[in-house]
Formats: C-alpha cells, structure tokens, sequence
C-alpha cells in the first residue's frame, strides 16, 4: 500500500484528486490538508510515502511545506500539483528537490503513475510540465547545446541511465531494463548528478530532456 497525504485548499480539488487515487487499490490517502502548515503536520503524525501539494496555499505555500517536510520527514517524497501559470513556483520547487510535478488539469493516469513512481524512488514530470519547464523564460534554444554539452562529460552508459531517469524509471525499473544491479544503478547516478551538478533526480531529468535524451 502507498500511503499519501493530499493538501489543496480546495476541497473539490482534494476531492477530486481523492476519487482519482482510490481508483488504484494499492494508493491510499491517509490524510487531506487545506494549508502548508497543516500539511507539514499531518506529514509528521501519518508519515506517508508521498505529499501530493498544491503550490498555491494558505498560511504555508507548497514550497515551504515541501521543504519543510523534506527537512523533518526525509522519508516521505513530495510531488508538487501545478497548473500552467506558475512557472515561477515550478523553477523553485525544481530547484528546492521536489520529486514530481503534476498538473491539475492533467491527465488522471498521469496521476496514478506519477504517484506510483515517486513511491518507488523515481522521478516524475507530466510530460506537458516538463516540456513547460524546459522552456521557462523563453530559453530553450539557448539551453539546449548547454545542456547537450554538459551530457558529453558522461560515458554512454551513464548517458543511458540519465535518459532513464528523464522517462521516469525507478532505480529498480532502470537495472532490469540495463541489464544491471541496483547498486550498480545507484553508483552510476551518484556519479551522474556529480558530473552534471545536480541535486536530485528531478533536476536530473530536466537535463535530459534539454538534451534531447528524452521525448517530449
């Protein structure tokens, strides 16, 4: 079972997002918030696999919850659900690590899939968010050999495991599709994020659709 907290301050989104989710048995939420504060609460009383929050709330935004919840339950993976207007809050939630991004509007089995990912240490971008987030501020073209040059540092099969990453595999996921062990995957996306100067997957993930290791 992957437990999950849910916060919007809407409640027919939480609501909505809910009836989505129960259609998977394996997927429960185990508490709703309708501010950060509360979220980051819950977070610590529940301890869930996965925080799903709006980036927009009250008292508390998505943002600092999610950092908050990162810094005290480092456990649970936080999922950030954006819709199209909100670039600013996606380049920081992507530069604060957080582990997907969802839109609202999106696709219901981009949720479930999204969810089901994060829960299994991957990353996950709706494909509609990554392309947005590629080309916020308009620099697309101008990120593109950036990024193309910052992937010819790595061997090609790290180059492989990067491209994995960036489709959403999980560690476990990539090794079977690689042929591999999952420490060996691990040892590969250590050096990986050193080699690019990243953080985390999701960060990782944005390279490798700028670099057009991934279909977008």
């Amino acid at each position: 079972m992957i437990p999950v907290l849910l916060a919007d301050d809407e409640a027919m989104i939480r609501a909505g997002v809910g009836a989505i989710l129960a259609t998977d048995p394996e997927i429960e939420v185990v508490a709703e918030a309708a501010d950060g504060h509360a979220a980051v609460e819950l977070v610590r009383a529940h301890r869930p696999r996965v925080a799903l929050l709006d980036i927009r709330m009250p008292r508390l935004d998505g943002l600092a919850a999610g950092a908050q919840i990162r810094r005290l339950v480092p456990e649970t993976a936080v999922v950030m659900l954006t819709t199209f207007g909100e670039d600013d809050y996606i380049a920081r939630a992507l530069g604060e690590g957080a582990s997907g991004f969802l839109l609202k509007s999106g696709d219901p089995r981009e949720l479930i899939a999204g969810v089901r990912a994060v829960a299994d240490g991957a990353a996950y971008l709706s494909p509609r968010v990554a392309r947005r987030v590629i080309a916020l501020g308009g620099e697309r073209l101008g990120r593109r050999p950036a990024a193309r040059e910052r992937v010819d540092v790595l061997s090609e099969r790290e180059r492989e495991v990067l491209a994995l990453v960036g489709g959403g595999l999980s560690n476990a996921e990539i090794a079977r599709r690689l042929f591999l062990v999952e420490g060996t995957v691990k040892g590969y996306l250590s050096s990986i994020f050193l080699r690019l100067g990243v953080r985390n997957r999701v960060q990782a993930a944005i390279v490798a659709y700028e670099a057009g290791l991934v279909d977008g």
